[in-house]
């Protein structure tokens, strides 16, 4: 099981639509229903995925460990070319790590059980006012 993190905290995963993994949507000419979710690696670029922007309601991005950050490059450069949807990180990141995922443009973390519980609610929480720790927003202010 998973438990999915916003700003607010643990919440239950409320996407009720499928998501399909890239390398069978990639590979294939079958076309699912508008609004779908696709499951990706940190190893595609962001560009191969603008064909799919007008199709896909989530884009989940795989952190294979905490130590890995392709992913929020990723993210970034998906909102700079312009997707709108839904962006989830799903793995191994920890507590620490989501002011960061927000600031790349991820809307939520999805994380196991497990590391829920040695990192609960309240580690995530203390990082969900992430637009208040940023260190170039207090630069600028300066």
């Amino acid at each position: 099981m998973s438990v999915i993190v916003q700003d607010s905290g643990f919440v239950a995963d409320d996407w009720d639509r499928e998501i399909l993994d890239w390398d069978v949507t990639s590979q294939s000419s079958w076309e699912p229903a508008m609004g779908y979710g696709l499951d990706i690696p940190n190893t595609l670029l962001a560009s191969q995925l603008t064909a799919y922007f007008n199709r896909v309601g989530l884009i989940v991005i795989f952190f294979p460990n905490s130590h890995d950050g392709r992913g929020f490059t990723i993210a970034r450069q998906l909102r700079l070319l312009g997707f709108r949807g839904r962006l989830r990180a799903r793995g191994g990141l920890i507590a620490d790590q989501y002011a960061m995922a927000r600031r790349s443009g991820f809307d939520e973390v999805e994380i196991s059980d497990e590391m829920a519980a040695r990192q609960p609610e309240d580690q995530w929480l203390a990082r969900a006012k992430w637009q208040a720790h940023d260190y170039q927003s207090r630069l600028r202010r300066a």
